[in-house]
């Protein structure tokens, strides 16, 4: 195989530039097209009669692609969630300019026509920048293309399945999971041109996965232009200038290094620049895939003051820096050390309460909901501005939420007198000035703790840490929480889109300030809306890939005021089919249940009773 002859696009810094890569690239792919024959393709090693592909390749197999949002050739933002009701999508990464990838378009339009009543969404994806609106469209004309066609010009899309060339196609189940990636078949190559291909590799492997069979080819090599990296717009940077003292070690403090240091659930510290390079290969990796910091809102519907995303100014300096090998700097450069209260997000706490006694975990088994009382011994209400509930044995404590019992009786549940809690890749309390959780005098915490077992006997004594208002008078507004849940449903075995759905109609004008979606191992996405009493409706959080390991809070940058007669709704959908990795058994029907192998369907808001967006 002739590497030499290969067509690259690249991108240029200037329209010189950019006319010189053109003219090389044009020139490299006549050249190859000059060459090409009606010959053998190139031979590719084979395993039992399977075309190899490499071990990085084979590795996209099973990952799962981050939700992505780019704007399509009409100037509208589309967004891999749109197809979430697909059996499958297929990305076909295409460019204006690689010769290889124009003979395939006709194909790939013949196959989507193909598959368009089995469930199937083809996209084309045009990841280099010089593919520019005018090309794009004239191409389309050109060839007659109904395809929708997706400007990736960030690269954001190539770099969460890994692309590297043009008519190259990735298969995505119904979980955003590539099942099948390579060529679409083995009909055109660098060097030969047949009429009539050998394989129908693409058409092949669609067909397989829509039939619930395992692929069985997942892996080829495609043979179309390589796309060159894009540069951002950071030109200093692709120098060498960027080092870990002048630029990399703030993004790490903006972004990492709150969760990523001792005493939290991380894997590992971010607080040293040893730690920082020896994981610098990881952190490229996670960070380009989207899948770092995790954060799951569609960014198209809502804002919100905790969004963990890097911005594309830091995902890109991070990825600099490691491309230059990770360089120091001068150290006169180094910012000052940001420092942390041992253990907490929240900064030191003014009390810690803790469970009122240690726990211990068996080894195996199923443990029910563990509930228990401490007495706050509070001589008058107190007001709280931030919380957290900090696991003792993060191995064994799966969640904990926090709930208080008012002395004096209360007309509310006691599910509706939150604290805080905590659960995989939640955040602690924190709540705008202004705003507190009060917690009456003489109230008891009730805590409910949910352990899992390790395969050993494990210990636990959890803790609850609170940060009070400040200031002479209480704060003007108290929040509370509540969850708009559905408990009567039965998810058939099987079933990979099973949807739930609840909803609240608001007796009074509230205020929201916060999020938090909650299903179990088979929750697929979640998406809160609101249907105003006008009769018009606005999606206000919609999460795409639900993740039971990740389940954030989002909280709004504005607050959301809904009034009297508004209806608060919420649908999520399930994943039961035997497709959903984390399904533990999907040959049964489910229905609500505590344990993670059941299923719960629960939006919470954080909320204020009356109109306080002015906050």
């Amino acid at each position: 195989m002739q590497f030499n002859r290969t067509p690259v696009l690249r991108v240029g810094r200037s329209k010189l530039r950019s006319a010189l890569l053109a003219a090389m690239t044009l020139a490299l792919a006549a050249a190859a097209w000059l060459n090409r024959s009606m010959a053998e393709p190139p031979v590719m090693k084979e395993t039992a009669g399977k075309p190899a592909a490499t071990n990085a390749v084979a590795q996209l197999i099973g990952r799962r692609v981050s939700n992505f949002v780019v704007k399509d050739a009409g100037g509208q933002t589309k967004s891999l969630a749109d197809y979430a009701d697909k059996q499958a999508v297929v990305l076909v990464f295409v460019s204006s300019q690689c010769p290889i990838a124009n003979e395939y378009l006709p194909i790939i339009e013949e196959l989507a026509k193909k598959f368009a009543d089995r469930s199937v969404q083809f996209l084309t994806v045009y990841s280099s920048p010089s593919d520019t609106a005018e090309k794009v469209a004239a191409q389309q004309k050109q060839f007659k293309l109904t395809l929708p066609a997706l400007f990736d010009h960030d690269q954001q899309v190539l770099e969460s399945v890994g692309a590297e060339r043009t008519a190259e196609a990735f298969v995505l189940d119904a979980r955003g999971v590539i099942r099948y990636h390579g060529r679409i078949d083995d009909r055109y190559g660098y060097e030969y041109h047949r009429d009539t291909p050998k394989r129908n590799d693409l058409e092949i492997a669609i067909n397989e996965l829509l039939e619930h069979k395992k692929v069985s080819i997942s892996s080829t090599s495609a043979q179309g232009c390589l796309f060159g990296h894009c540069e951002r717009g950071l030109a200093d940077r692709t120098k060498g200038k960027v080092t870990y003292c002048n630029q990399v070690v703030r993004v790490l403090q903006d972004k990492c290094q709150s969760c990523h240091r001792p005493g939290t659930a991380a894997p590992f510290s971010l607080l040293e620049p040893a730690a920082a390079m020896h994981w610098s290969e990881m952190i490229r990796e996670v960070v380009l895939q989207r899948r770092m910091p995790p954060w799951h809102a569609d960014p198209r519907f809502g804002q919100f003051s905790n969004d963990r995303r890097l911005s594309q100014e830091q995902l890109d300096t991070l990825v600099a820096w490691v491309d230059a090998g990770t360089p120091m700097g001068d150290k006169s450069q180094l910012p000052p050390r940001r420092e942390f209260a041992e253990g907490w997000t929240i900064g030191k706490p003014d009390v810690v309460f803790e469970l009122p006694r240690e726990v211990t975990v068996p080894a195996s088994g199923t443990v029910p909901y563990q509930y228990f009382e401490t007495p706050t011994n509070f001589k008058q209400d107190m007001w709280v501005q931030a919380a957290e509930a900090r696991p003792g044995n993060r191995a064994a404590v799966h969640h904990i939420i926090a709930f208080y019992r008012d002395p004096n009786g209360s007309k509310h549940r006691i599910e509706d007198q939150w604290i805080a809690g905590t659960a995989p890749g939640d955040m602690a309390l924190v709540l705008p000035p202004g705003v507190g959780r009060r917690i009456p005098a003489g109230a008891t915490i009730v805590w409910q703790v949910h352990y899992t077992p390790t395969g050993k006997e494990e210990k636990d004594r959890s803790q609850l840490g609170l940060i009070f208002c400040k200031g002479p008078e209480p704060p003007k507004y108290n929040v509370a929480t509540h969850g708009i849940g559905n408990h009567r449903f039965l998810i058939p075995p099987g079933d990979a889109n099973f949807e739930v759905d609840a909803e609240m109609k608001l007796p009074q004008d509230v205020t929201i300030l916060s999020f938090m979606p909650h299903m179990h191992l088979r929750g697929k996405d979640f998406l809160y809306r609101a249907v105003y009493p006008d009769g018009h409706s606005e999606t206000l959080l919609s999460v795409p890939r639900y993740s039971f390991a990740w389940q954030s809070n989002y909280r709004c940058a504005k607050p959301i005021h809904l009034p009297k007669g508004t209806r608060l709704e919420c649908v999520a959908h399930f994943d039961n089919s035997a497709d959903n990795p984390a399904n533990p058994d999907p040959t049964k029907a489910i229905r609500w249940g505590d344990q993670t192998w059941d299923e719960m369907m629960i939006g919470y808001v954080d909320y204020i009773a009356g109109n306080a967006t002015r906050l």
